[in-house]
């Protein structure tokens, strides 16, 4: 069989990521979005993938403490423990405005259905109304004696009527027009939740003295109490025309009951984790969910329901658990009438520390990931949702492992800290097998690859166990009890990681005791000891085609080993910490493997060559999975975060064709513009193609044409942002050099000319770029500056020479300047002799011999001033382009 191509580069695609850690969040009006509290920001989450569209930063130490949105989504509330309340555009993710109210942290949030009002609930038992556009208090209420848990504006704007729950069991209602508490209802102990009826006339609270209680509007009297027994969390009030609705009718009809006129359908969520559907009117439960669907936990205060949404657009409910899990119903009418809630989604909001994970079946379709909690939860890859959990341990699950059977049933096998292995059919979601015996925490599991009858695990009790899958039977209503077929006390620290030959022939183990051990099976004999690491062996896995091991160890490095004499054949080191994990990928020529360093590595086994190093993690990684048909990749760690890589070598071939591709038009389209004189066009096209040299010709040559100001101006105006951001980098590399500094400076000038201040500030990065500029531009201005100084001291020695003197012409010239007297004088003894008559004159009445000297002399002077005229002339002409 032939190779299959190396891979070079993967993608990255988040799959999981943490979103919402418990407390306050909110829902759009559309159900599209939800916005949840997560640490110091707020998440904006898409509610049908789970995607994460946005995050609004609060501040290192900000915990938000309370959410609301306006009616029409735009704007953000948030409040939290530095009572800073904050309004935030949702389009931009910026703070509008923002302001101190309460002397405590605010506890709770309502808008008002104009949006022009806040309301706000304070663990300093006071309840505030702000106006949003101005920010200043409008209403000022007191009179509660604890903290102030729920607030509620009545939806009908007629009705200005504020409605307060607090800790200490009082409910008031405010009247907005006169500013006072014109009611006061009570519970036995928190207020918890409100519910307007659909008439506005009838008020619903929940509290956590297990009641709901029916108030009339009109009078303020309590018409009814249900008795739920249990803690509320929530209550949620049916309107006519949803899918409740009818198929509350329906169960009404069932049961032959007349439906009164002011008779209200509600539904309560609770600390015992179930739906239930109520009548105001005989107070009795007309529906109630058979089972929860919230995981058990061992904290009880961990339990339950912590809030509840009713969705709008008959897009049903939706139960928010204290684990932190968004879970969506629907309603279905059965064939008997009744009334049944299918889960439609499930989103988790925090995944802790994810510890490993599987792909199950052929398909890939599911990952099943184990996380710091008792239970595994199975994934779907294409939605995002979590699809169902399998319940079971009572203690933290460690390890997994999954395969398909060979009757084509998808089993999961997992490890727990209860010392306990379990096996699951993926299909029924149900336990089928318990394996009990170790006695420690069962830290590695692993399926046979061949036969896939019987699964090895690995212990903190330092022993292997081979289970057999004899006499399991796929119709019982128990999970069987599975037998050990064969024990071995294997290593003398904790086991971390099994792996089984693809022949079932050999099983291999790795310990903290720095070994990894080779034993045939199925009687777990050994065959080879593996020693070399420095420190604990994290994961070890055979080859799919060679007979050898790959280990992974906190010593950083990966080694390859040979089975049959154990010794070491290959090391790879690049990992800046513990290697957690590693495995084979195309076919045993290359490795994939992440540790410690929150690192994923792509290695070639034949070279030992890195080819790829990604970081996409905050923390430690400590699970990886691959795929078996596509190798996808699925990474989890520390972070709670789990990634998706795919195999993007072909896509980035194509991708580096395409471009190359285009670059060739695109070149030759720059070529057909310049020849055109189309300077702007071939511009733009030299951005795109992110040629700087050739970038940097175009300038020149625009400069050096007739008109070029005009010309560069409507080039550049011509720009957009990223683009002049792109120009300023070019402009700092053309500064530097001498030869091309000449250029920069007159396009940096004009560039400065066309934008304005304001757009210059908003260039990315533009700090840095001018920090690179002025140095070079303050060094090239003194440079001109010291040229132009030492072309005055030029000219003034010329001057002073005399020899700065018009060649004698018949013809003068009407512009030329008039000649300096002090000129005249001093260049007069360089003209001919039979030019000066005036001296002939003089040197006539001397005596004849003296006459005769001077004459000599006359004449040597005459004819070594010409020559040095001849000469200061020719100096003169030469020096004109050195001053220029």
């Amino acid at each position: 069989m032939a190779t299959p191509p190396f891979k070079k580069n993967y993608r990255c695609v988040p799959f999981l990521q943490q979103f919402y850690e418990g407390g306050a969040f909110v829902v759009s009006s559309d159900a599209s979005f939800i916005a949840c509290a997560c640490g110091d920001s707020i998440k904006i989450v898409d509610a049908d993938t789970a995607a994460i569209r946005s995050t609004v930063e609060g501040g290192e130490s900000e915990v938000f403490t309370a959410l609301a949105l306006s009616p029409n989504d735009k704007l953000l509330f948030s409040a939290g423990h530095s009572r800073q309340i904050r309004v935030w555009d949702l389009s931009t993710m910026k703070c509008v405005r923002s302001w101190k109210g309460h002397d405590g942290p605010v506890m709770g949030m309502s808008c008002h259905l104009s949006g022009g009002l806040l309301a706000t609930a304070g663990a300093d038992r006071k309840v505030l109304v702000w106006d949003v556009d101005g920010g200043f208090c409008t209403h000022y209420f007191t009179g509660h004696k604890g903290v102030v848990s729920s607030i509620l504006f009545h939806p009908d704007p007629n009705k200005q009527l504020l409605f307060s729950g607090s800790e200490d069991g009082s409910v008031r209602v405010w009247d907005l027009m006169s500013k006072k508490c014109i009611a006061t209802l009570g519970h036995e102990s928190t207020v918890t939740s409100f519910a307007i009826s659909e008439d506005g006339w009838t008020l619903l609270s929940a509290g956590r003295d297990k009641v709901v209680n029916v108030w009339n509007l009109r009078n303020y009297t309590c018409k009814k109490t249900v008795l739920t027994y249990e803690v509320l969390e929530a209550v949620l009030v049916i309107k006519s025309g949803s899918d409740f609705a009818s198929c509350v009718g329906s169960l009404s009809q069932k049961r032959k009951e007349t439906s009164v006129s002011s008779e209200i359908y509600f539904i309560t969520v609770g600390e015992r984790g179930v739906v239930r559907l109520w009548s105001s009117e005989s107070a009795v439960c007309l529906f109630e969910q058979k089972s929860s669907d919230v995981s058990t936990k061992m904290d009880e205060q961990n339990r339950g329901f912590t809030a509840a949404v009713l969705l709008p657009s008959d897009r049903g409910l939706l139960c928010v658990t204290a684990d932190q899990q968004f879970i969506f119903y629907s309603p279905v009418k059965t064939l008997e009438g009744e009334i049944s809630l299918t889960t439609s989604k499930r989103l988790i909001g925090y995944n802790e520390e994810i510890v490993d994970m599987k792909f199950l079946g052929d398909d890939e379709q599911f990952l099943a990931v184990a996380t710091n909690v008792e239970h595994i939860r199975v994934y779907d890859v294409a939605s995002m949702s979590c699809s169902f959990i399998l319940a079971g341990h009572t203690d933290i699950v460690l390890c997994l492992d999954s395969c398909v059977s060979s009757s084509g049933t998808t089993l999961i096998v997992t490890g727990s800290k209860d010392n306990n292995v379990r096996l699951w059919e993926a299909e029924s979601k149900t336990c089928i097998g318990v394996g009990v015996g170790h006695m420690g925490a069962v830290g590695a599991v692993a399926f046979s690859k061949k036969r896939r009858d019987f699964f090895v695990s690995g212990s903190s009790d330092r022993t292997l166990k081979v289970w057999s899958f004899d006499g399991l039977s796929e119709d019982t209503n128990k999970p069987f009890n599975l037998k050990a077929k064969a024990i071995v006390a294997a290593h003398d620290k904790d086991i971390n990681s099994i792996a089984v030959a693809p022949n079932d022939s050999l099983v291999c183990s790795g310990s903290q005791d720095r070994t990894a051990c080779v034993w045939r099976l199925p009687d777990l004999v050994s065959v080879v000891v593996l020693r070399g690491h420095k420190r604990g062996i994290w994961s070890v896995e055979f080859s799919p085609v060679d007979q050898c091991v790959v280990t992974a160890s906190g010593d950083k490095t990966i080694k390859i080993w040979a089975i049959s004499d154990g010794s070491c054949l290959k090391t790879f080191e690049g990992h800046m910490s513990s290697v957690l994990r590693a495995s084979f990928l195309t076919r045993g020529t290359q490795l994939v493997s992440c540790g410690a360093d929150g690192s994923v590595m792509l290695w070639t086994v034949k070279t030992e060559e890195r080819m790829a190093v990604y970081d996409q993690h905050e923390d430690k990684i400590w699970a990886i999975a691959v795929g078996k048909k596509t190798e996808m990749l699925a990474t989890g760690g520390s972070d709670a975060a789990v990634n998706l890589w795919y195999d993007s070598t072909a896509l980035d071939k194509e991708e580096a064709f395409r471009k190359e591709e285009e670059g060739v038009l695109k070149g030759q389209e720059l070529e057909n513009a310049v020849s055109d004189a189309d300077y702007a066009k071939a511009i733009q096209i030299a951005f795109d193609l992110r040629r700087p040299h050739r970038l940097f010709e175009l300038f020149s040559e625009l400069c050096s044409k007739n008109d070029y100001d005009n010309h560069v101006g409507k080039t550049l105006g011509a720009l957009g942002k990223e683009d002049f951001r792109l120009l300023f980098e070019y402009l700092r590399e053309w500064n530097t050099k001498p030869k091309l500094c000449h250029v920069a400076q007159f396009v940096l000038f004009r560039a400065f000319s066309i934008l304005p201040p304001t757009e210059i500030t908003e260039i990315k990065g533009i700090g840095e770029l001018l920090e690179g500029l002025i140095p070079y531009s303050q060094r090239h201005f003194s440079r001109i500056d010291r040229l132009v100084r030492s072309s005055f001291l030029l000219d003034y020695t010329l001057t002073g020479m005399s020899v700065i003197q018009p060649e004698t012409d018949t013809k003068i010239s009407n512009d030329e300047p008039p000649v300096d007297t002090d000129m005249k004088t001093r260049t007069a003894d360089l003209v001919l002799p039979n030019e000066h008559t005036d001296e002939q004159n003089e040197t006539h009445d001397e005596p004849e011999d003296k006459a005769l000297s001077k004459k000599r002399k006359s004449k040597k002077s005459k004819s070594s001033a010409k020559k040095k005229a001849k000469g200061v002339a020719y100096t003169e002409v030469a020096a004109v382009p050195l001053a220029v």
